[in-house]
């Protein structure tokens, strides 16, 4: 089981991850509310929020989610505040395989947050896991979402046709991956990300 102490990430001066958790429901609803508009575009789940008690069945399930080792959720946070959520949706262990997913506040956009983000985590789960695979699907009409595993170096895959059903229609995903053996400076980002994390 992963360590709830330890899964907090300095990604630079601007930008740390905080694992999700239940004080965070408040302001993580807000930020929802706020970009509701944008985000229904593209993520099923926005129409299923109408309270803060949806946030908090959420948080709930993240919770729950790092507790059984099948991966965890965690909040960007900008100079401070909250920009979003980036985080492992599921966990292969026999297969040592992971899919990474993520969303940030409209406002935030063009920072590369995101890209910065899963980097992090990505070396984590190389370098800290063993992981030997990341994927990442997204949209095939989300061209902001997509450009991040190609800023990222990962090797478009396929299409996974209409794989998602997204509030009137089927939604094709693209599939991206990368493997361990082809991202750089695992073990040395790895050892710094944890000196950062323990300060």
């Amino acid at each position: 089981m992963a360590d709830r102490k330890r899964l907090r990430w300095v990604v630079d001066k601007e930008l740390e991850l905080h694992l999700l958790e239940p004080e965070d429901a408040e302001t993580l609803f807000a930020l929802t509310q706020e970009n509701r508009a944008y985000l229904r575009q593209w993520l099923s789940w926005v129409d299923g929020v109408e309270s803060i008690w949806d946030i908090r069945r959420y948080i709930h399930s993240a919770n729950r989610q790092l507790e059984e080792n099948r991966g965890f959720q965690t909040t960007l946070r900008y100079r401070g505040g909250m920009a979003g959520i980036v985080g492992y949706q599921s966990v292969d262990w026999i297969n040592r395989s992971a899919t990474l997913g993520y969303w940030v506040a409209a406002r935030f956009q063009g920072k590369g947050l995101v890209t910065r983000s899963c980097e992090t985590l990505i070396d984590w789960g190389f370098g800290h896991w063993g992981l030997n695979r990341v994927e990442i699907r997204c949209a095939r009409d989300n061209h902001r979402s997509r450009a991040i595993p190609r800023r990222l170096g990962f090797v478009r895959e396929g299409v996974a046709r209409e794989a998602e059903w997204l509030h009137d229609h089927f939604s094709d995903l693209i599939v991206y991956g990368r493997l361990a053996r082809d991202w750089p400076g695992i073990r040395e980002r790895s050892k710094e990300q944890t000196q950062a994390m323990e300060r």
